[in-house]
């Protein structure tokens, strides 16, 4: 059986075959003249044949030599490939959400997590809105509002009255049976609801007792737990509709014209990372 490969000799005979000229290869390799000679001798009593023919104006590839150099480069480029994915450390996206967003968002964080454990995202909630990257040091937002096509489009708003199991009767929700709810409203003004019922007409019920809230996940959680009966955005609460949490009294959606957001700071070091995230995180939104 043929000895192993002397795998520490290749970086010699690459950089030789770079310079044909063995000073300067030792110069770049940290070796002494002598150490890189013994090592190219090593490989090509390995391979047994010559890899340099040498003169004395310095060194040349013999035919064999001039055939191996490409596959060998390629071969030893691909290894440092590969080591170096092996040890590369993880970034960390600094990513921020509006607090709305995040029933959405949370549940996509977690299949990340499991499909993609190399993105590491440092998640930063607030009721805000929007992000200025010039003042703040996020990598990426999610933002929410009536915007033009900055950033990359996650959803659009679209509005549906919810209600818990508990709450909801056996006889049709008319009207007058609607008024008697307690109306829970995701801002400190009506403008949700009011959207809504003015496009469904045909229902009119009296807002005799109101609850307000000042994000739309609070006054989802307040109808989770049979506060009242809430108007709420259907993406957000797909999931609790899809495990029984809520129901959705009427099948009629009201767009808003509002949407939810990516978008990504330009310029940054970890642009790939990114990219990468936001990949994966439309590829979780379907």
């Amino acid at each position: 059986m043929r000895r192993n490969f002397p795998l520490n000799t290749v970086d010699a005979f690459l950089v030789t075959a770079k310079h044909l000229n063995l000073t300067r290869a030792a110069k770049e390799l940290c070796l002494t003249q002598g150490a890189v000679s013994r090592k190219i001798s090593t490989l090509e009593e390995w391979l047994g044949y010559a890899l340099f023919d040498r003169h004395a104006r310095g060194l040349h590839l013999t035919p064999q030599g001039n055939t191996l150099l490409p596959e060998m480069q390629h071969a030893f480029e691909h290894l440092l490939s590969v080591a170096n994915n092996a040890c590369h450390k993880s970034s960390v996206i600094r990513l921020k959400a509006p607090t709305c967003a995040m029933r959405w968002l949370v549940p996509k964080l977690v299949q990340l997590e499991s499909t993609a454990p190399e993105i590491q995202v440092a998640l930063t909630t607030t009721v805000e809105h929007g992000v200025n990257f010039k003042n703040e040091s996020y990598d990426a937002a999610i933002i929410f509002g009536h915007t033009d096509n900055h950033g990359t489009l996650l959803f659009e708003e679209c509005l549906t009255p919810v209600v818990s199991q508990q709450l909801l009767p056996e006889e049709p929700l008319t009207a007058e049976i609607l008024s008697r709810y307690t109306f829970l409203h995701p801002t400190r003004d009506r403008t949700d609801w009011s959207l809504w019922l003015a496009q469904n007409t045909d229902i009119a019920p009296v807002m005799n007792k109101n609850q307000h809230f000042d994000t739309m996940d609070l006054a989802i959680s307040a109808a989770i737990q049979g506060f009242g009966i809430a108007i709420a955005d259907a993406t957000l609460v797909a999931e609790d509709l899809r495990r029984g949490r809520l129901v959705q009294p009427f099948a009629r959606q009201v767009k808003t014209g509002a949407c939810y957001r990516l978008v990504l700071r330009h310029a940054n070091e970890n642009s790939a990372d990114l990219e990468a995230f936001k990949h994966s995180l439309l590829t979780l939104s379907e």
